[in-house]
Parts: structure tokens; C-alpha cells; sequence
């Protein structure tokens, strides 16, 4: 049982994360928020770990219908989108499996949404494997 979507980039952070924004918007989400989690704990805490910020992607339609379906899955909402350096010319990109919110709710009602916004992340995943195989 997984929890994530994930692939590793052959790619530097800083076109991992663009090339993943345009990704995420090429298959209908929005990005409502961008943290950066490597800059906040550097700031709060003077740790130092690798470059990696969470996108909070979400495609209105999906949240309406997941609300619909479950009133408390917002706090699922949005979906998050890890963009994680592994090293100068490596990077993680992973998302959170939509399927899983459907194990953790329980609610069968939430499986459409779910294999909706599941396979356009998945698209999203693969296309920036693609992006990587043609550098």
C-alpha cells in the first residue's frame, strides 16, 4: 500500500521545480500554495537540509466533487506536490496518492475523484520523465 506517486529526475532542483509547476498546470491544477521548506527551516530552526519545496496543487471541479462526497477531506485538500533535491543533477518529484484518501476516508463515494485526479498526476509524473529523457 503506497501513499505516493513519486519519480526521480535526472534534473537540477531549480528545473525539476519549474518544469513540474508547468506540469501540474498543463493537466488542469492550479498551484493555490508554494512552501519552502528547506527556507523555513533554515529560518525557524538554522537547519540545513536539502532544497525542497511542497506545491499545493488543486483543481477546483475535484474538490468540489471530493467535498461533495466527504465533508471533512479537506483536510487532505490540496493535493501535495513534493519537489525534493537529491543532489546537484538529481531530484524527487512525488504526490500524494489520491487513492489514499480513499482507504483513509473509507468512503467508496470519493473512488471516481480519486482515479481522476490520480491519473493526472500520474500524467504530470510521466511527462516530466519524458521532459528528463529529452534534455
Amino acid at each position: 500500500m503506497t501513499h505516493s506517486l513519486s519519480t526521480t529526475l535526472e534534473l537540477d532542483f531549480d528545473r525539476a521545480l519549474t518544469a513540474t509547476r508547468a506540469q501540474l498546470v498543463e493537466v488542469g491544477f492550479g498551484i493555490l500554495t508554494e512552501i519552502d521548506l528547506a527556507g523555513t527551516l533554515k529560518a525557524k530552526l538554522g537547519a540545513d537540509v536539502a532544497p525542497q519545496v511542497i506545491l499545493g496543487a488543486c483543481r477546483p471541479p475535484l474538490a468540489l466533487a471530493a467535498i461533495e462526497a466527504e465533508p471533512s477531506i479537506g483536510v487532505f485538500l490540496p493535493c501535495n506536490v513534493v519537489v525534493r533535491s537529491v543532489d546537484e543533477t538529481h531530484t524527487v518529484v512525488e504526490a500524494i496518492d489520491p487513492d489514499a484518501m480513499v482507504r483513509l476516508t473509507d468512503n467508496e463515494t470519493l473512488a471516481t475523484v480519486a482515479a481522476d485526479a490520480r491519473e493526472r498526476l500520474s500524467k504530470a509524473l510521466e511527462a516530466l520523465e519524458a521532459l528528463e529523457s529529452g534534455q
